[in-house]
This record gives structure tokens, sequence and C-alpha cells, in this order.
């Protein structure tokens, strides 16, 4: 089934605002402890418990409205879910941290299996918007299992030697910043093997 197209600024505010109201969510609880049950959980606990049902909120609208979710969106939710669950089950926040290393460890093995076979599984998923001749979706399958790596690194020594606050502002700004810095930076490449669709 194709794709509904949805106004552009409503797509990014619900695929963007979960991130952004987790960020709100956590300035506003992290210096409150909170009984529930009998448990005491510390503030990150509970705004990770709430970032899971708004997360599913926007991804339940995004469908109702375009009518399809890509495959990371629901990898995505399901590691939200699962994560989010044993960050609350344990009352330990490294669960709900260590979520990004593995969506973007993921994302690099997925990628690098396809390069293993001699394959560019992005150009599989992005082709239809971006049409490109096969060696410009290998080069850039290269560099963005490259990124993905780097990025799964970047937060393990991050959630590991840093402050909960440092962590949540990189994990919620500065990860999806340099991302887009990544796509922009590859201009040159775009243009170059570029196909023209008609």
């Amino acid at each position: 089934m194709a794709e509904r197209q949805i106004n552009g600024v409503l797509k990014q505010v619900l695929e963007l605002g979960p991130p952004l109201l987790f960020f709100v969510v956590y300035l506003q609880l992290r210096d409150t402890e909170y009984v529930i049950g009998a448990r005491s959980y510390d503030g990150f606990i509970v705004a990770a418990a709430i970032f899971v049902p708004i997360l599913l909120a926007a991804m339940g609208a995004l469908w109702a409205l375009t009518g399809r979710l890509s495959r990371m969106q629901i990898v995505t939710a399901v590691l939200v879910i699962v994560f989010g669950g044993l960050t609350v089950w344990f009352n330990d926040e490294r669960f709900f941290k260590m979520k990004t290393t593995i969506v973007y460890g993921l994302l690099a093995a997925i990628l690098g299996f396809g390069l293993w076979r001699g394959q560019s599984y992005l150009a599989f998923v992005m082709s239809e918007m971006l049409p490109m001749r096969d060696e410009g979706w290998m080069i850039l399958t290269r560099r963005l299992t490259a990124m993905f790596a780097l990025l799964a690194v970047a937060n393990e020594v991050i959630w590991r030697t840093m402050s909960n606050d440092a962590w949540v502002t990189i994990e919620t700004f500065v990860f999806p910043v340099l991302l887009f810095a990544f796509f922009m930076a590859q201009a040159r490449l775009f243009q170059t093997y570029g196909e023209d669709d008609g």
C-alpha cells in the first residue's frame, strides 16, 4: 500500500517530538525522587517510562495518517518498549542509555552485512527518494556504516563517563545534528552519482 502524504511539518513533529518531549520531561523531573508501589525511582527513570507511551502515540498517529511505518521506526519502537521496560523493571537507567548504542550498532551491522554481500541495503530503502547509481550507493553505505558505528561507540563512552544531563542533551540534540551534517556533507556524492529520474 502506498504511503499517504501528510504535511511535512506535522510529520517532523511526530518524528522529532517524542525525543524533545523526553528532554523537557527529564529537565522537569531530574531532581526529584518518586515512590511508586513502595519503590523509589529517580526522575530519569520516570522520564524514560513516560517516553515510551509518548513515542508509541506519535508512531500510532504517523501510521494512521500515512498508512505505513518504516522498518527502522518499528525496530526503534520495539527497542524503546523493551529497554524502557527493563529500565523501569530493574530501576536501572543503564538499559535506556544502551538502547541508543544498540540502535546505531544494529544499523551499522545491517548495512555492514549488506556490504559484505556486495549489496547496498541503503539503496533498497532509499532509492525511490534519491535516484543514484550503484557505485554511489555503495560509497554512501560504507560511509554511513562507519558513521553509525562511530555513534554507537560514542554513545557508550558518553553514558559511561558523563552525567545524565550531558547524555540526555547529546542524545536529543548532538547525535541528530551530526547525522544531519553527515548527509549534508554528502552533497557532492549525490551530485556525482545522482541519476535524473525524469
